[in-house]
């Protein structure tokens, strides 16, 4: 008997140690400590494309005046693809140097290589949302974002794959003469 109680007695023990060791850490939900640059959580909504390699988060200082601007983000080149699947909730950072960002912005690439000079970015790019001020009606939702020496929270929005923008869009062609 005594070998029985010592036993079960060990097992309570460890199971009482392990303090829920197994589960997955809960997500963050903040900045991490020392960071510059905004977090946030971005939620996904539609079915991800096919031909899809990536989606990013970048920031503009200046939302861009024309095509010409579209490669003036931050961080350049932008950091690696937000992690797969693309459904649900993730936290997100996106490293940035202090200073004021007007679009903060995520961008869905399809798979294939950039031509010389960007010329098919058309193709290959499209805006699959963006951090939106609450008092902005704007189609391209600037919300003015100041990244100091601590990370900026709560830079949050829904990246919607049944409703993204091409650059034309934003930046119509002239009309044809």
């Amino acid at each position: 008997m005594t070998g029985r109680r010592g036993a079960l007695a060990l097992a309570l023990a460890a199971a009482l140690g392990c303090n829920k060791g197994l589960e997955p850490a809960p997500a963050p939900t903040a900045c991490p400590q020392g960071f510059v640059g905004v977090c946030g959580t971005v939620t996904f909504q539609g079915t991800k494309p096919d031909s899809t390699e990536g989606v990013f988060i970048v920031a503009y200082p200046t939302f861009p005046q024309s095509r010409n601007d579209l490669l003036s983000f931050s961080p350049f080149p932008p950091p690696s693809s937000l992690p797969q699947p693309f459904t649900g909730s993730q936290f997100y950072t996106l490293p940035l140097p202090s200073g004021r960002y007007e679009w903060v912005v995520a961008v869905w690439k399809r798979v294939g290589t950039f031509a010389q000079g960007f010329s098919n970015a058309d193709s290959l790019l499209k805006e699959a949302g963006f951090y939106r001020d609450g008092a902005d009606t704007t189609s391209h939702g600037s919300g003015i974002v100041t990244v100091g020496d601590g990370g900026t929270n709560g830079i949050s929005f829904l990246i919607d794959f049944s409703n993204m923008h091409s650059i034309s869009y934003y930046f119509p062609a002239p009309p044809l003469r």
